[in-house]
């Protein structure tokens, strides 16, 4: 299981297509935030208006890291998708480009979805 938070979430869509292009076959990806950056702007809320607008929202949205979560099958895959992401955001070892974390699956539920014959 890889567990990637982005620290720029203009990136987004370069790392997902990157992450496709290395074969990966879902994501899923949560807005986050960590200390530093609640730190950084002081408290957790204080960003959003008491009656915020759909702006609002969207700005808040957009200084959200985005963590991505998959599954993937072996190292080598594992390996793929590291370079891949270090493409788009360079190295991970420098600063504001996000941590990337592989931990082991021991079992997995679903990955392998039978096609529905039905359509439905």
């Amino acid at each position: 299981m890889i567990f990637f938070v982005l620290h720029n979430p203009e990136l987004l869509e370069q790392v997902l297509n990157a992450w496709e292009e290395a074969g990966v076959g879902g994501v899923t990806i949560l807005p986050s935030t960590g200390l530093a950056r609640i730190r950084a702007k002081g408290t957790w809320r204080d960003d959003i208006p008491l009656f915020p607008s759909l702006e609002d929202f969207q700005e808040h949205l957009q200084n959200l890291n985005r963590t991505l979560i998959t599954i993937v099958e072996n190292d080598a895959m594992v390996d793929r998708v590291v370079a891949a992401t270090q493409q788009v955001t360079g190295d991970l070892n420098l600063p504001n480009t996000g941590i990337l974390s592989v931990l082991p699956v021991v079992r997995s539920y679903g990955l392998n979805r039978i096609p529905d014959v039905n359509g439905s």
